[in-house]
């Protein structure tokens, strides 16, 4: 059984299918927008970066070859496992299994932290933005890119399957929190249909993924989302 670090928001998606969401990871942002945007606030070539929840590892090569050290933490032991193996031959990279509320890195270390789809959702996430100002330098950044669930067919899918959700408590939490945000225009570009379905159906409730896969055609996704950021 897998260990799971104290706090950690379950995410049915990654945990239950890694393999899937390898396939949603291959398909997400071909164009590397999302990490274009980021590196135009604070570009992280040749400094320490932070990826929270970074799951089987799939950014943390690509992080290292421009930044001197990365570290990624994960809350799931057995995801933490494979990104271990999956950056076995890279020595700046460093693997936790931790959670965002209690990040195994020294005070006032990192120069970037990136949180992508993962445990700062907006209210409860105090505690993680607490650690983020504890291990993030001064002249550093944090980024959080999450969905944006107020646009597309993507957003209202997501709606439906999780109602209790609300974006405007979210956005209103973020803004109070001084954080500021742009929407990025993101797309899922697949290679098979049968791939593009079986993401669909990890990422929302059944009958919501079944009426995903009816409006979609061909091989591609609108995936609306928002970066948001903080200087420290």
């Amino acid at each position: 059984m897998p260990r799971i670090a104290k706090g950690a928001i379950p995410s049915p998606n990654i945990w239950n299918t890694p393999q899937i969401y390898e396939l949603e990871n291959r398909a997400v942002d071909p164009e590397g927008a999302a990490d274009a945007a980021m590196r135009a606030l604070r570009p992280w070539d040749g400094g320490t970066v932070l990826d929270i929840g970074c799951g089987t590892g799939y950014h943390l090569p690509g992080l290292a070859t421009t930044a001197s050290s990365v570290i990624g933490v994960e809350p799931h032991s057995d995801l933490a496992l494979l990104a271990r193996r999956r950056c076995a031959g890279l020595a700046n990279v460093t693997v936790h299994a931790a959670a965002a509320q209690d990040l195994p890195v020294p005070d006032a270390s990192v120069d970037v932290a990136v949180a992508r789809w993962a445990y700062f959702f907006g209210p409860g996430c105090e505690p993680g933005l607490k650690e983020l100002s504890r291990v993030v330098r001064r002249g550093g950044a944090a980024f959080v890119l999450d969905l944006d669930a107020t646009r597309g067919p993507f957003g209202r899918w997501f709606s439906r399957t999780v109602p209790t959700y609300s974006a405007g408590e979210v956005e209103s939490f973020w803004v109070r929190q001084g954080w500021q945000r742009r929407p990025l225009d993101l797309r899922m570009a697949f290679e098979r249909r049968s791939d593009l379905e079986a993401v669909l159906r990890i990422e929302f409730a059944p009958e919501v993924a079944e009426q995903a896969i009816a409006e979609t055609s061909g091989l591609e996704l609108f995936y609306p989302n928002v970066l948001r950021w903080r200087h420290y």
